[in-house]
């Protein structure tokens, strides 16, 4: 303790993983707990702010994949793009929004393929307008600079590589 002030150690949600060499680490984990937990919540609230209650969030994303740059994706291009190793995870969410006819089933070949519907685009926009009035103009006062948003996102880009290595490496011990 300094002239009053009381000295804390990082912000972590388990000390024994700080107490290692590298306590940010640890710091950086407690804090991505946080903000998927807080972006899976804002995912469904928003999406049923658009219209469609009662999805989750993997479902929320797996539609918004779909609806990117109007192209026709297959279940494999959707588990490489958010790193799911589980295709029944994937296969799932298409099987439900193909239900709520906000994407449309195909093939390609032998592979599943899914597009999104009229109705699914339209959601994805009422999602977005709800997106910048609700979240976007929000972060816009916390004054971020677009670099710096993009450069967070590059170095949690890396740390999932380095988190993936990790795991493949105790999968073999």
């Amino acid at each position: 303790m300094t002239a009053g002030k009381q000295t804390i150690g990082p912000v972590v949600s388990a000390a024994h993983l700080a107490d290692g060499a590298l306590p940010p680490l640890s710091e950086v984990e407690f804090a991505l707990t946080i903000v998927s937990n807080a972006f899976q919540r804002w995912m469904v609230r928003g999406m049923a702010a658009a219209g469609v209650p009662g999805l989750t969030p993997i479902e929320v994303l797996i539609l918004h994949a779909v609806n990117h740059r109007d192209r026709e994706k297959t279940l494999a291009d959707l588990c490489m793009m958010f790193n799911i190793e589980d295709t029944h995870i994937v296969a799932y969410a298409l099987k439900k929004l193909e239900g709520l006819g906000l994407v449309a089933g195909g093939r390609r070949g032998k592979e599943r393929t899914a597009k999104v519907t009229p109705a699914g685009a339209e959601t994805c926009r009422r999602y977005r307008d709800i997106r910048e009035a609700l979240l976007v103009d929000s972060v816009q006062r916390l004054n971020f600079d677009g670099g710096e948003l993009s450069a967070i996102a590059a170095l949690m880009r890396a740390l999932s590589g380095q988190y993936d290595q990790a795991a493949r490496a105790a999968s073999s011990m």
